[in-house]
C-alpha cells in the first residue's frame, strides 16, 4: 500500500470552460490548484483527471457543443489540449510545482500490459512530486473505441494507483433522491449500494459527456477497489479539501470494507464490453460454489469480435450476467471449437492447445456489489448450433 494518502480529482468540462465563451475559467483553475497545493502540503499525493479540451478547442473551429460532430470534436480536442495544459502550467508555476500530461485511450485501460505501463508512468510522476493530469486522447478516438466519460476513467485511475479517495467535482452538490429540479428533492449524503440510485441518474450537461449515471458507475468501480468516492459542487473556494475534510454538503459513496484484489478489480470493472458468451446452465449454476474452467463445450452462443487476452462477459441461458474472464481464444477460434466438440482443439486450430476458453484463475464470479451489464441484443448473438 502507498505510504502517502492518494486522491484522484475529476474535473468536469462545465467547471473548466465558460459555457458561453468556451474559454478557460481562470479563477476556478486558480482556486483548484491552490487547493491542491494545500493538499500536497498536508501529505496527499494527487492525480487530476481533467475534461475540458474539446470545449476549449471548439472556438478555434467556429463550432458549438450542440452542433459539433465526431470529427469536429476530435479536431477540437487537438486544438484545446494545449490551451488546457497551458492554463494548468501557468497556474501551477505560481504555486511552485510541475505538471505532466498523461493521455490515454480505452486500450490503455482495458489491456493488461498497457494498463500496467500507464500505472508505472503515473507512479513515477508521483515519485517526482509532479502533478499528473490524465485525460482521454479524444483527438484519435472514435465512438466505438473511446472510454466515453472521464468519470469512469478517473475511477480506473483511482483503482490503478490504489487511491484512498476519488473526488468528482461537478455543477451540483451531489446525488439527489430524484431530479434535483423537482420540489422536495433531497441530497443523498451516504451511499452503500449504488444500484439503488441508478434509476434517478439520467441527464448530462451541455459541455460534458457524463451525467450522474456515469458518476454512480465510477463510484461502484472505486468502491470495489477499496476507494471512497466524494461527489460535490466544484464552485467553492477550496473545492477539493472542503469536501475531503467534510466541511460542506456532498455525497459520499463508501468503499467496500473488503476490497477486491488489484487483479480482480481490473478484471471485473470494465469500461467497454469486448465480447460475451452464453454458457450452459449446468456450468453457470456450479460457478456460484467455486470457479471452474469454461470449456468450449460449455458455450451456447457468442457475441462480438474479441481477441485472445480480452476480458469477456459471461451470461447464463436466461440472460443474467454471472462472471467476467480473460479469454484464451479469439471469438473466431472460440466458435470453431464450440461448434466441433468432437474434434480435438489441435486439429481444429493447427497448434497444440486445450479446449479451455477461460481458465478458472482468470475468471471472476460477480457478486451483488458489482453493477451488471445487460445481455447483448439477441440479434447480435451467434448460436453455436448454427451452421
Amino acid at each position: 500500500m502507498p505510504s502517502k494518502k492518494r486522491i484522484v480529482v475529476k474535473i468536469g468540462s462545465s467547471l473548466l470552460a465558460n459555457p458561453d465563451l468556451l474559454t478557460p475559467r481562470w479563477a476556478f483553475i486558480q482556486r483548484l490548484l491552490e487547493d491542491i497545493t494545500k493538499l500536497r502540503s498536508d501529505g496527499y499525493e494527487v492525480v487530476l483527471c481533467s475534461s475540458g479540451a474539446v470545449a476549449l478547442g471548439l472556438n478555434m473551429l467556429n463550432e458549438k457543443p450542440e452542433t459539433a460532430g465526431l470529427r469536429d470534436k476530435q479536431a477540437a480536442a487537438a486544438c484545446g489540449m494545449p490551451l488546457l495544459l497551458n492554463a494548468y502550467k501557468q497556474v501551477a508555476h505560481e504555486f511552485g510545482f510541475d505538471i505532466a500530461q498523461v493521455l490515454v485511450t480505452l486500450q490503455d485501460m482495458e489491456e493488461r500490459k498497457r494498463f500496467l505501463n500507464t500505472k508505472n508512468t503515473v507512479h513515477r510522476l508521483l515519485q517526482g512530486d509532479i502533478l499528473p493530469i490524465v485525460n482521454e486522447n479524444d483527438s484519435i478516438t472514435t465512438e466505438e473505441i473511446r472510454v466515453g466519460d472521464n468519470d469512469r476513467l478517473a475511477a480506473k485511475v483511482a483503482q490503478m494507483i490504489q487511491a484512498d479517495h476519488l473526488v468528482i467535482l461537478t455543477c451540483i452538490d451531489g446525488l439527489y433522491d430524484k431530479n434535483p429540479e423537482e420540489p422536495g428533492a433531497k441530497l443523498v449524503e451516504e451511499v452503500h449500494d449504488v444500484s439503488e440510485y441508478i434509476a434517478v441518474t439520467e441527464g448530462t450537461s451541455s459541455l460534458g459527456s457524463g451525467g450522474m449515471l456515469t458518476k454512480m458507475q465510477a463510484a461502484n468501480m472505486a468502491q470495489n477497489a477499496g476507494c471512497t468516492t466524494l461527489i460535490a459542487n466544484g464552485e467553492h473556494e477550496a473545492p477539493v479539501s472542503s469536501v475531503l475534510y467534510n466541511e460542506r454538503p456532498h455525497t459520499k459513496c463508501l468503499a467496500h470494507t473488503k476490497p477486491a484484489s488489484a487483479w480482480a478489480a481490473w478484471l471485473t470493472d470494465r469500461l467497454q464490453i469486448a465480447g460475451s458468451i452464453v454458457i450452459r446452465d449446468e456450468l453457470a449454476n456450479s460457478l456460484s460454489d467455486s470457479p471452474e474452467h469454461v470449456l468450449h463445450e460449455d458455450i451456447k452462443s457468442i457475441q462480438g469480435q474479441y481477441v485472445k487476452g480480452d476480458v469477456i462477459h459471461v451470461y447464463d441461458e436466461s440472460g443474467a450476467e454471472i462472471a467476467r474472464g480473460m479469454t484464451n481464444f479469439s471469438s473466431e477460434e472460440t466458435m470453431v471449437l464450440a461448434r466441433h466438440p468432437e474434434i480435438s482443439p489441435k486439429e481444429l486450430l493447427g497448434y497444440q492447445t486445450g479446449g479451455t476458453v477461460i481458465s478458472r484463475e482468470n475468471l471472476i464470479v460477480l457478486e451483488d456489489r458489482h453493477l451488471l451489464w445487460d445481455k447483448p441484443d439477441q440479434e447480435t448473438m451467434v448460436e453455436v448450433s448454427e451452421t
